[in-house]
């Protein structure tokens, strides 16, 4: 009983510190938030009006603010009488186990640093990762995160990113269409060559490289030819299925027979 009779007077003695204590932590806690909050939009425009990648934003406002809340942290356990000192050293322990228990979120994470630094793609680009194509929308503090041409959302993790062959669709501006297409030997090779031009006869194919086609290869059933093109990147697949289509049409024109696989018997009697 004279135990609790002195702690029940000690808090009555302390009661008005404790209260001021206590409001002052809610005070800097309020005006902390309030200046992460600025600082994160500060730093949202700086990020806006500098080169960097749009794709970076979220990994690099990300870090920041985790940053920034452990700061506030530490100085509001500082306000309350807490030894940031301990802290700090438990803090340390803790990381260390924690870096070894988290391998793999620590690998995508400098995984993520990595490709700010080599920069091998940009939002909006068109790429294939690891077997993976779809447009770049955001490089996160441990994914990259890509959308598919059928709208799925694929979020690859960034140490898989900078490990796996990346192939930039978009960073050149410029693709190059590339068809293959296989006749009849009846059919006259100059006929088919002329049938091939003329369907890629569009305003979208780049002028500075004139289209291309010839016979490429005599086939067991079939003589196969190949049609090239120069696109930009955003034109790719529109003129693609557009050439395909023109290509039966201009074929079934000029009278000129697309074969198949086939095996011709002669039997001798």
């Amino acid at each position: 009983m004279e135990i609790w009779e002195k702690v029940q007077n000690w808090l009555t003695s302390q009661g008005l510190d404790l209260l001021t204590v206590c409001l002052k932590t809610v005070i800097v806690a309020v005006i902390g938030i309030l200046l992460i909050r600025l600082v994160s939009k500060l730093l949202k425009k700086v990020l806006e009006k500098s080169k960097l990648d749009k794709a970076a934003y979220g990994l690099i406002t990300t870090l920041a603010k985790t940053v920034l809340y452990i700061l506030l942290g530490l100085i509001l356990a500082s306000g309350l009488g807490i030894d940031v000192t301990g802290i700090v050293a438990l803090a340390s322990v803790a990381t260390l186990a924690l870096s070894l228990a988290l391998q793999n979120m620590l690998a995508n994470i400098i995984g993520g640093f990595t490709l700010l630094y080599t920069d091998p793609f940009s939002a909006g680009d068109f790429v294939e990762i690891a077997g993976q194509s779809g447009t770049v929308t955001e490089i996160g503090i441990a994914y990259t995160k890509l959308i598919t041409a059928d709208n799925k959302v694929i979020s690859i993790p960034n140490n898989s990113v900078t490990a796996a062959e990346i192939i930039n669709y978009s960073v050149t501006g410029t693709r190059r269409l590339s068809f293959t297409f296989s006749t009849s030997y009846d059919a006259d090779p100059d006929a088919v060559v002329a049938a091939l031009l003329s369907a890629v006869q569009d305003e979208r194919v780049l002028p500075d490289h004139e289209p291309f086609a010839a016979l490429d290869s005599y086939g067991d059933s079939a003589i196969n030819y190949v049609l090239r093109v120069w696109v930009k990147s955003e034109n790719y697949w529109d003129l693609h299925f557009d050439v395909m289509k023109r290509v039966g049409e201009a074929f079934k024109e000029k009278g000129i027979e697309m074969t198949y696989p086939h095996l011709n018997v002669h039997i001798d009697k």
